[in-house]
């Protein structure tokens, strides 16, 4: 095999490579997992939330579950965004700040209610805020989701 030619086949292998990188990162789930997967990645979250916590560390992209412990009024100023509270099987609190110009209202949400979130959590003192529970449409950010009695808001 000449020069050029080994040459091309390592531009090749490397172009592939990081085509099938690429595929690999857009294709990683976004749904949540089946039920019996989700017991042991909960309390592996609950536990990565809680150190980002204590370390005050943000721009972490979670999935998890918490039951609401008190709905807040929506906030209306710029982009508009429903918000709750949840509490996490450890006992820690999230805001959960869900963007309502770019994906539907969780409608009848009470306290009580269990909601799964796949998200973006940035530290507070209040314990931490969820937000990207939703799409992006520039497509440069995760797309994130709310689930509520089996229904996605996304």
């Amino acid at each position: 095999m000449n020069r050029k030619m080994k040459k091309n086949l390592i531009w090749a292998a490397v172009a592939a490579a990081v085509w099938f990188g690429y595929q690999h990162w857009q294709n990683q789930p976004q749904q949540p997992t089946p039920q019996g997967v989700q017991t042991e990645g909960r309390q592996r979250v609950g536990q990565i939330l809680q150190t980002a916590y204590e370390q005050k560390q943000s721009n972490i992209q979670v999935e998890g579950s918490g039951v609401v412990v008190k709905t807040l009024p929506d906030d209306n100023k710029g982009s508009r965004h429903q918000r709750f509270i949840l509490k996490l099987a450890g006992g820690q609190t999230l805001l959960v700040a869900h963007n309502i110009d770019l994906a539907q209202k969780i409608k009848g949400l009470k306290k009580g209610d269990t909601v799964d979130f796949y998200g973006e959590y940035e530290w507070s003192q209040q314990g931490g805020v969820i937000h990207w529970t939703h799409h992006d449409p520039k497509g440069r950010h995760a797309d994130g989701w709310l689930k509520h009695n089996g229904i996605m808001y996304q």
